[in-house]
């Protein structure tokens, strides 16, 4: 006999046990704003988050940037769970160009024939291309659509300039432990929802070590709790006691933000950096054990290592760069873990090493290039091997090493350029003594030149420098 029974129904009833047999973080997720922990800039009392959600005139689309666990979908549900408005719900890693053309023309015929305005919720909004971008911007520029999109990458980078520039940026911060610390208590007495009608009794060690490895992600507590308790018996009294032991089987390794291609790479590694050119071999050392312990390929340091070497340091201290070098060598050879200390030893190294970024003298020639054009090569200084015989090139050059000292004064720049120092040396550690050579190289040079005066090529701004450089590069791959 057919059944006749509504899919509805088990529909519903297939929810409903979804719903009960849901991971304790999801079941715990607040549904008003009251109930929402952390984020008091963006939806505390009187902010304009707050103000739009609570009033249901979030009109302008908005992203909710921060790490995970700390509220952008729970904001997500509570707008859904608050507004007269649409709701429809995709996650990016998901949903294609196919599914968001459904909800498009969905949303149309709402506001056609309803009046009904639509707000589309995509999780992980930065897992979209370009183009899938692309197909979304227009409906939301027409204000058919209001997107809130979740992502953990820097929307600046990840998400398409249009779509940005047309929605509000709100950035979520990792929840402080207090914060975290009200979560688990308030999943530990909801009955409903948590287990306030089961004895639970955490010790204030297990709850402090559940908090600090958190590390501010509400979802990373709450998984470890559920853990904790669902895989604890009760005693004899019925209770279930979790100790620190049980806390610290539950949630071993603290859980640190570093995605290899996102912002906490990218920013960790620029910390890392500035510390060893700050001369701060703790902070350093802080910031490398961090992007080892988040999985960083030590080659990748140890090439940052390379080019810091010459960068920051350069002919302060030469050896600079033959520890870097010597390093890298060793780490090939020897791999992980024992090939941690060569690369302690040049962080070490080069974090306590004099400075200088004289290298950077290299960009004020390339401007000087650029603002020059093509210049010729001086007449004694061109190759003699070809055309000497014809031409004369190289007939009037002077052999160093046939002078005392193996110096004579001559032109090396161009007839225009001549007088013009581009390299200005630091003066400390072993620079000092490169700068009283060059001095009396310098004052030799002009001497036998009859410069009266000369000009020293002042310090190009860091803005200047990374500008000349992405030119550079773009020169170099266009030749």
């Amino acid at each position: 006999m057919r059944d006749m029974r509504s899919p509805d129904l088990f529909d519903h009833a297939l929810n409903e046990r979804f719903t009960s047999e849901a991971p304790l973080a999801a079941r715990m997720r607040p549904n008003t704003l009251d109930e929402f922990e952390g984020q008091e800039h963006i939806v505390g009392e009187g902010r304009l988050l707050r103000r739009a959600i609570e009033s249901d005139r979030l009109f302008s689309s908005i992203i909710l940037w921060g790490p995970p666990g700390t509220g952008k979908t729970t904001l997500a549900m509570i707008v859904a769970n608050t507004t007269t408005s649409a709701f429809e719900s995709m996650s990016a890693v998901l949903a294609g160009k196919p599914e968001l053309r459904k909800v498009i023309d969905a949303a149309r015929e709402r506001r056609k024939y309803h009046g009904q305005r639509t707000i589309l919720f995509v999780d992980e909004v930065h897992r979209w291309n370009k183009a899938q971008q692309d197909a979304l911007l227009p409906h939301v520029e027409q204000g058919l659509i209001t997107l809130i999109g979740a992502t953990t990458e820097n929307p600046y980078f990840e998400v398409i300039g249009a779509l940005v520039s047309r929605s509000r940026v709100f950035q979520l911060r990792p929840l402080q432990d207090e914060e975290v610390i009200r979560i688990i208590r308030s999943a530990l007495t909801d009955e409903q929802r948590g287990y306030g009608t089961r004895s639970v009794f955490i010790e204030p060690e297990a709850l402090a070590h559940l908090v600090r490895v958190a590390g501010g992600d509400a979802r990373n507590a709450l998984n470890a709790l559920e853990l904790a308790v669902d895989s604890t018996p009760a005693n004899e009294g019925d209770k279930i006691h979790i100790t620190l032991e049980i806390a610290q089987e539950s949630i071993q390794r603290r859980a640190v933000l570093y995605d290899k291609d996102g912002d906490a790479h990218y920013d960790t590694v620029s910390a890392y950096i500035k510390s060893i050119r700050g001369s701060d071999p703790d902070a350093a050392l802080f910031w490398l054990a961090k992007m080892i312990y988040a999985g960083e390929d030590p080659r990748f340091i140890l090439r940052r290592l390379l080019i810091l070497a010459s960068e920051d340091i350069g002919l302060a201290d030469p050896m600079g760069l033959v520890v870097a070098s010597a390093a890298m060598q060793a780490f090939q050879f020897v791999g992980l873990p024992e090939g941690i200390y060569p690369l302690v030893e040049a962080t070490l190294y080069l974090s306590t090493a004099p400075k200088s970024n004289s290298a950077g003298a290299y960009f004020k020639a390339y401007k000087s290039i650029e603002e020059q054009g093509a210049v010729e090569v001086p007449e004694h200084l061109k190759d003699p091997n070809r055309d000497a015989a014809a031409l004369g090139h190289g007939s009037e050059y002077n052999y160093p090493h046939d002078h005392a000292e193996h110096f004579v004064g001559q032109g090396y720049l161009p007839d225009k350029l001549l007088g013009t120092y581009f390299y200005n040396p630091s003066g400390l550690g072993y620079e000092r003594e490169v700068a009283d050579r060059l001095d009396r190289w310098r004052r030799a040079q002009r001497q036998a030149l009859e410069l009266e005066d000369f000009i020293e090529v002042p310090d190009l701004p860091e803005a200047e420098i990374q500008s000349l450089k992405r030119r550079h590069t773009l020169a170099r791959d266009t030749a």
